[in-house]
This record gives C-alpha cells, structure tokens and sequence, in this order.
C-alpha cells in the first residue's frame, strides 16, 4: 500500500496568562506549589506537513522568512533558525522526511506562549503522521521536554498546558503533577469579560534578555522582594479565578495593575529599557482600570481592562507611542490536526 501524502494541517491556540506567570517553573512550585489563571483566544500557529518519499526535511516559517533543509540521517544544527520544529522532529522519533510550513499570528517573544503553541502544533501534526495517540497531559509533558530539556530554553509549564488544552482554565504545579481545571463561568461572564479586555502590542519583542534566568538567580540568592512577589503572584491566581466566576468583573483592572506591580516585585528588570510602564500609564490616563504585560516581560503584549466606552480613547493614546491593537476572542479548542476529513486531537 501506497503511503498518503495527504498534507496535514494543525492549529494549536496563543494564549493569555491573567496572573501567575513565574510560580509556574520548577524553583518555585517543588516548594510551594503554583498557580496560573489562563485562557486561550482566537489567535494561533498554524503547521502544514507534507510528507515526502525521501528523508529530506524541510522548515519553512512564512512569518520570519526562514528556511531550513537537512537529511534525517546527518541530522539538523541548532544553530537558533527553527530549532523547536528541528527538536520536536528528533523527539517523536521521524524516520521519513516531511516538508514543515509554519505561520504564527504572533511574533517569536511576544508573550502569547507562541514559541510552546509551535511546539505543541508540531507534535499534534507529528503524531497524526504516524498514528500515535497522545492525550492532552502527554502533549503538554512532550512539548514541554522540547523545549526545556532538548533545547535547554528557560521557561515554565503553563504555555505547553494552555496549548494542548485550550479554554479558561486553572492551571496548578506541585511536585506530583499539573492539575488543569476549567473555570467555572458562564457564557455571558466570559463575554462580559471579553468585552472590557484590550490586547496591545508595544511594538517590540522580548528577544534573549534573559528575563527567566535572572528571576531564577534572584530567587535562589533569596532576595526578599521576589520571594514576596511570587507568593502574592500565586495568591492572586486564586483571586482572580474566584472574581471571574463571580462574575465580579469591575475589580479586574485592579487586579491586573496588582498582578503587574507583584511581578515587578518578582523581577524588577521586566519593564527595562522597553515603554511598557509609559504604555500603561497612558492607559490608565485614557480610561483604563489596569493592565499589565503578558509573559514574562521585556516588550510583546500588553491587556489592559476598560470600560468599552473607554476603548477608543485608549487606542488613540498608545498608538502615539507605536501600540498596536489586536482584536482578539477567548477560544475554547486545545490543539488540533486535520489530514482531509479525519482529524486528531488529543483524547481525555
């Protein structure tokens, strides 16, 4: 029988992390536990896989306007160009060659968890190539050992989890494992919520600053602050998870400014030599209730909550200083693939 050659295409959701970015990594939850209160939205990274008759591989990023080609047998460099796709093609074990198309709606740092829903997309559309049945656990831990120990790229869990599940979610790490838990809001909280949230991009990307490394060494040189921070920083994803199934929507914006101030705390260097803490007082001039960076700071996105009278001021204030909007939905898909008709996800 003849191999298909079908193309696979797979889709895996960019992500906002609301509050707990940092208790997520291993320093901090094998000791106290972590928690971090994220939702997935309508934006994505999108792989297409084609498979070959020869064992050439072939990545290309439509976004970056890179390409890469090698032979399985020589095997690839990681030399910075497309190494997570590269990672990700040795760890699942491919024996024949593929043509890989990626395209993302964000760019690489903007602290969306594009560069984990990447990962994620590719071993969704690696595992229907070759019929392997994951579940949603088993994705996020292989994309997460992609990318930390394969590649050795500081960083936490919850973008791998938020990727192979999708939705709103309660995510929370301790020693024993990672319990992800659905937040129980309705449907007119959720849009409610929607509603107040703006997605802003600063017009610049974190690129090797080392933001993670340096809140690692602060915290094992015990400096007080961060210790401080990362404790309210969890306290807090428990807070906002609790307002937002309320439905106690008028305290966000305090509670993201809250959640921006703690992670200062954690890390002072996250809003160095970027406008992210001129951005956000603009905001807050223009109508905004609050706002904070996403990820794990050093430029990308920033959610701001206001009132949707207020968001047309907004607009107008930070794109004097090069913001740049992003109109954005909540979305409640994990990970997908799709080869014609057939499509895979990963089971309960």
């Amino acid at each position: 029988m003849e191999p298909d050659r079908a193309p696979i295409d797979a889709v895996a959701p960019l992500r906002i992390s609301f509050v707990g970015g940092g208790t997520d990594l291993p320093h901090w939850y094998e000791e106290h536990g972590g928690a971090v209160l994220s939702a997935t939205i309508d934006h994505s990274v999108r792989v297409r896989l084609v498979p070959r008759d020869d064992r050439e591989i072939r990545v290309r990023s439509l976004d970056l306007g890179h390409m890469v080609a090698y032979h399985l047998d020589r095997g690839p460099a990681y030399d910075g160009i497309m190494d997570l796709p590269k990672a990700a093609i040795l760890r699942m074990g491919i024996t024949t060659g593929v043509d890989l198309q990626i395209e993302s709606d964000a760019p690489p740092g903007s602290g969306l968890g594009g560069s984990s829903a990447l990962v994620t997309a590719v071993v969704a559309a690696l595992a229907m190539l070759t019929d392997r049945r994951l579940t949603a656990h088993e994705v996020a831990r292989l994309s997460h050992r992609i990318e930390r120990e394969d590649l050795r790229i500081s960083g936490g869990w919850q973008d791998q989890y938020a990727a192979a599940f999708g939705g709103f979610n309660f995510l929370e790490f301790s020693r024993r494992d990672v319990a992800v838990s659905p937040v129980r809001a309705s449907p007119q909280t959720l849009a409610a919520l929607a509603r107040q949230l703006l997605l802003c991009y600063t017009g610049s990307v974190r690129r090797n600053v080392g933001l993670i490394d340096r809140q690692i060494q602060l915290h094992r040189e015990g400096r007080e602050e961060t210790i401080l921070g990362m404790k309210r920083l969890q306290e807090m994803a428990f807070a906002m998870r609790q307002a937002v199934e309320r439905g106690d929507l008028d305290v966000l914006g305090s509670l993201l400014d809250e959640a921006f101030v703690a992670k200062k705390q954690m890390n002072p260097f996250i809003a160095e030599h970027t406008p992210i803490e001129e951005m956000l007082a603009a905001a807050r001039s223009a109508g905004a209730t609050g706002g904070k960076i996403c990820g794990a700071g050093g430029g990308g996105y920033l959610l701001l909550a206001a009132p949707p009278s207020a968001h047309e001021a907004i607009r107008v204030a930070l794109a004097r200083s090069g913001g740049q909007f992003a109109a954005f939905t909540f979305s409640s898909d994990g990970v997908r693939a799709r080869r014609g008709r057939h499509v895979w996800a990963p089971s309960a």
